[in-house]
């Protein structure tokens, strides 16, 4: 059911509407994000844009999350999973009968939805960690935020905006992070082993993927 805010606040256009009326629930939302290609390029679309465009990286994949599933009712709100040499990853939050999941866009296939069945964030995001590695095989998930709500100062046209959207990224950014290990727990780590990361590659865009390479010249 949606809620009143949803019902009265809906900028989107005819033809976007009747695709947004199919995403009735949080798993047809992740089931969209599943079916168009993961971007590859260096952009932060709007959720108007993937709709155009049909196409999204983790961060796009979140905000058109965190957009539709405002329009059935959930608060629209995003977390952020911090990583060494890797890529971090965003997710829209679903929180229902008093569990938390995710709904997410990812280039592995491992890092995507999570039923609501997490008794809280941590919890959550440590369902993440095993799935959560570069392509060398490397666990890399390291923290996570504090939650963001889009409606808590962020401009009100993210849903709809031509421009790019980094404002946001950056506020998420700058959110509190929390550590997940000890720096024993880091030490100890190994790399996933051949199989895993097959799987977790299966199906994903390469040009998409972290640049391991440039990360070992960098450092």
């Amino acid at each position: 059911m949606r809620s009143e805010q949803s019902l009265q606040d809906d900028p989107w256009t005819r033809e976007e509407k009747e695709v947004l009326d199919t995403l009735k629930t949080p798993e047809k939302i992740q089931a969209y994000l599943d079916s168009i290609p993961y971007n590859d390029e260096i952009t932060c679309r709007s959720p108007r844009r993937v709709l155009r465009d049909h196409k999204a990286h983790c961060m796009e994949g979140a905000l058109f999350a965190a957009a539709a599933l405002m329009r059935i009712g959930f608060p629209p709100l995003l977390l952020d999973l911090g990583a060494v040499r890797d890529d971090d990853h965003v997710l829209a939050l679903i929180f229902r009968e008093g569990g938390c999941g995710a709904v997410a866009k990812s280039n592995y296939s491992g890092l995507r939805y999570r039923a609501p069945v997490y008794r809280g964030l941590r919890e959550l995001v440590m369902s993440y960690f095993e799935d959560y590695f570069n392509p060398l095989g490397e666990r890399t998930l390291r923290t996570y935020s504090r939650p963001l709500s889009l409606t808590d100062g962020i401009r009100s046209d993210w849903r709809t905006t031509e421009e790019d959207l980094d404002c946001i990224g950056d506020r998420l950014n700058r959110q509190v992070h929390y550590r997940l290990l000890t720096t024993a727990q880091e030490n100890d780590l190994v790399p996933v082993d051949g199989r895993t990361l097959a799987a977790g590659l299966l199906g994903s865009n390469p040009e998409g993927l972290y640049r391991c390479d440039e990360a070992v010249r960098d450092a």
